[in-house]
């Protein structure tokens, strides 16, 4: 039975993606973001238990990567369509745009698979954080509608973000294979310095972590060299 939990743990995040993907498009996005973080914890703890009960497969990883294109790639899609239908009522076409995201995080998640450079560490932005980004539009809106709900604004997101998916920025994992400070002190810094920024901003913190996390990446590998 052992070896079926961490794949059960992975269809736990395929389901949540799916029903927050269904909630983005009735624009519930206060759900969509618990959707978005029960996903992400089952996404650290899939693997995490796989290594533990020593039962990784290559169904895994695949049945990984399905999900992950769902929660991470169709979820910030659908929460990035709506959104710009609400920035474009009379627009017919447009708002397909935010799928763009989705296309992009599909060919991040296969490139990921057959690049033996990411065993330990990212290249490029990963589909976890940059959904998380794009979940933090809405929350953003709340207080700066006039310039998030602004159509350059929003086609402008999904073009950078779309291109950091595939770039080759180097950027590190936070999933641990060791509990040493010395060897993840800046992952632990960036950890700490989230959780301080969401309890204290909430969803709307998201772009200043991912500041942080481009900085400290680069502060970790300039450091490794």
């Amino acid at each position: 039975m052992k070896r079926h939990i961490p794949n059960f743990i992975t269809c736990l995040n395929l389901l949540s993606g799916c029903i927050g993907t269904v909630s983005a498009l009735a624009g519930q996005f206060e759900f969509v973001a618990f959707c978005i973080v029960a996903s992400g914890i089952f996404d650290f703890f899939d693997g995490m238990v796989a290594r533990a009960l020593h039962v990784k497969s290559p169904i895994g990883k695949e049945l990984d990567s399905l999900a992950d294109v769902v929660s991470f790639g169709v979820l910030p899609g659908a929460v990035l369509y709506k959104m710009l239908l609400v920035a474009l009522p009379a627009s017919a076409y447009l708002p397909y745009l935010g799928f763009a995201v989705t296309l992009f995080s599909a060919l991040r998640l296969a490139r990921f698979n057959v690049d033996a450079r990411q065993s330990t560490d990212f290249i490029g932005l990963n589909t976890p954080m940059n959904a998380f980004y794009v979940m933090s539009l809405p929350f953003l809106g709340e207080a700066y509608g006039h310039i998030v709900y602004h159509p350059a604004f929003l086609v402008g997101n999904i073009v950078v973000t779309s291109l950091l998916l595939v770039s080759n920025i180097r950027l590190f994992s936070l999933k641990l294979d060791a509990w040493s400070w010395q060897r993840n002190k800046w992952k632990f810094v960036l950890v700490m310095l989230s959780a301080v920024l969401v309890i204290a901003v909430g969803f709307a913190a998201i772009p200043a972590v991912l500041v942080l996390y481009f900085l400290l990446s680069y502060i970790h590998f300039r450091q490794q060299a």
